[in-house]
Order: C-alpha cells, then structure tokens, then sequence
C-alpha cells in the first residue's frame, strides 16, 4: 500500500524528538528547541557523509576500479562536502541565540557535549585519523568520554569501536589506488617499474628546480640574491627532494614513493584525457578535508561566541580542545604537501607515452 508524504518519512516519531530532558516542549527555555533540532539535524547529516564515505571507501578498495565506477563515487565524495558546507552554515543559526539565552538551559546538559557524537568520530576514523594522532580529550582517552559509567559499554562506544576496528579506511582505499596508477605508461609491480618512476622524478625534480631558481631570479634581477631569500628558495628545493626522494619515510618505503610520484603525475598531467577523473578525485578529497577543517574552526568560534574561554561540558578544556584539533588534524598530508612542488603548465617534463593516456577504442 502506498504511504503517505509523513507516513514515509515517519514525520510524527521525527517530530516527537526534541522534548529535551523532560520529553515536553512545553518546558524547554526559548532557545532550547533551536539547539536541539540544529544538533539533530547535524546528526542526520553526518549519517549521510557516513553512507556516501562507505560507498567511495569500497570503489577505491577494490582490487581493480573499473573507470565507470569512478564518476559516482566523486559524486558521492561532492555530496560529503556540501553536507559538511551546510553543516557549517548551522553554526550561525545557533548564534541567533545569544549567550545568556543559552545559559538559561546550558546547566541541563549535564556532562553530555558535542565532543560525544559518535558519528563524528566516526567521520573521522573513516576518513583515515589514526587514534595515536588525536588530542586528548581533557584528562581522558577518546574512547573513555563515550562511556555512560566507568566499564560500561554504552551505543555511541560500541559504534565508535566497531568502526575503529573496520578496514580499509578510505585514506588507505585511495592510496592503495593510487599505488596502482601507471605512471608515463609504466604500471606498479611490472618490470622496470621502479626505475621507471625513479626517471619520471627525476626529470620532474629538474623542472622544478629549474623554475624555483627562475622564481629567486625574477625576485631580484640583475643582482646578487639576499641570502635570507636563497635560503628560503633553497628550502624549497630541499623539501621537494625529501618528499619524493629523500625523506625517511619514502627511502623505507617505496609504496609511499609511488603513491606521491602518483599525485604529481596526476596532478601535473591532469588534461590527459584517463587522468581526468583522478584529477576530479583528488580535487574532491582536498574540498572535503577544507571542507572539515573549516567545520571545526567555525564551531570553535561559535562556542567561544557563547561562552568565552570557560571550561566545556563534558569536562573538556573547551575552545582551546577545538582551536588544537582545527589546527593538528590533517588526514590527507600528502595531497596538501604535493601542491608546493607543482610548476606551471607547459614547464613539466614531456612524456614519453603520453598516448597511454589517451581514449582508446576496444
């Protein structure tokens, strides 16, 4: 039997929700009604991140990625970076309320803070923040803040541990990816391959260097560099080769080489028609990490709008908990790192076979 517009999207439990501690509306302050249906609302919407993020994870770890495949899981990945865009604008409908209004219900939250959605965290763990690089929440683990009473497992710590126990995440589906992208025609595991890339970075490291120097010599023609400028040149020039060639981690590990010679390719070659689509993926992913961040830092200014530098519910140092997250986590680092290495187009080295990468016909 067909159902009906509020039968179908189940209106009358939804708007039964937001009674607050009470479970009557009639007894919530003024404000009251706004946090709670703005808070619901996020919560609806970090389940759709979740279900587009899954759905991109899966594409990315499979085996082989079929072309076709690629197109919905960057619309998938766009979706995510609207929601968090819009997600963001919710802050300012919280700051029609002003402080003291918010004080008026402020004491009924208890220990419970935003710091417990357990969504979020799992926004996070999927997208790939390792649990060693997160911030401690006041004098407790991440894990312990979820639990309702000392060793008691409670909804939001089971569902934060299961994802934490769930594998891939999506930065690893999209790096195993990238390992596998052929660079100048050369595929990952076939013969020659290292050595391949090795000339690909190579002859890249000199264009960039070329143009580096070209850039300290348009700062200051005709004469001799400042040394603080050659330095920072210099510098410049130092970091390019630790990323791709010298650092630790990439002598240790040759995956981690690829998979950076595999964003500069793609990136530096992105007009070639089968690098279209990678380009648009990683473009994506770099709008849904801004896209977080700029989340966070608004949410930090919100709450310190509302409440100053006060200590958080929950017990978390408050803004300076949400100033230190919006600063340290950066789940994509080498998607950032490889923009300072790019060289302007038509000053990257020619391909050898560059029709790889053309549209062919079966």
């Amino acid at each position: 039997m067909p159902k009906s517009y509020s039968e179908y999207l189940e209106l009358e439990r939804l708007l039964a929700l937001q009674g607050g501690l009470t479970g009557a509306e009639g007894d919530l302050a003024p404000s009251e009604l706004l946090f709670i249906v703005v808070h619901q609302v996020d919560e609806l919407w970090f389940k759709l991140a979740l279900h587009e993020l899954e759905r991109a994870r899966d594409v990315f770890a499979a085996p082989q990625v079929d072309e076709s495949s690629i197109a919905p899981a960057a619309a998938g990945l766009r979706r995510v970076v609207r929601t968090f865009e819009l997600a963001t604008a919710h802050f300012a409908l919280i700051e029609t309320m002003s402080p003291r209004d918010f004080l008026d219900f402020r004491g009924r939250l208890g220990s419970a803070s935003g710091f417990q959605s357990a969504q979020f965290r799992e926004v996070e763990i999927l997208l790939g923040l390792e649990a060693a690089d997160r911030v401690r929440f006041g004098e407790h683990e991440v894990m312990q803040a979820f639990a309702p009473k000392a060793g008691i497992a409670g909804w939001a710590e089971r569902r934060v541990a299961a994802r934490s126990a769930e594998r891939p995440t999506f930065k690893a589906a999209l790096e195993a990816w990238l390992a596998r992208t052929p660079i100048d025609g050369s595929r990952a595991g076939a013969a020659g391959d290292a050595e391949q890339v090795d000339a690909f970075l190579d002859a890249y490291l000199a264009c960039h260097h070329r143009e580096v120097d070209a850039a300290m010599a348009a700062q200051q023609p005709g004469a001799t560099p400042d040394p603080q400028v050659a330095a920072l040149y210099a510098a410049d020039k130092e970091q390019a080769e630790r990323f791709l060639r010298r650092g630790d981690d990439v002598r240790s590990d040759p995956r981690r080489r690829r998979i950076r010679a595999a964003l500069l390719f793609i990136e530096s070659y992105r007009e070639l028609p089968l690098l279209a689509w990678p380009r648009e993926v990683l473009d994506l992913v770099i709008q849904l990490e801004q896209a977080f961040l700029v989340f966070r830092q608004r949410h930090a200014r919100m709450v310190e709008r509302m409440i100053g530098r006060r200590v958080g519910t929950g017990g978390s140092d408050g803004v300076h908990y949400l100033d230190t997250t919006a600063l340290r986590y950066r789940i994509f680092g080498d998607l950032w790192s490889v923009r300072r290495l790019l060289v302007r187009r038509g000053a990257a080295p020619p391909l050898r076979h560059a029709a790889f990468y053309d549209f062919r016909s079966p």
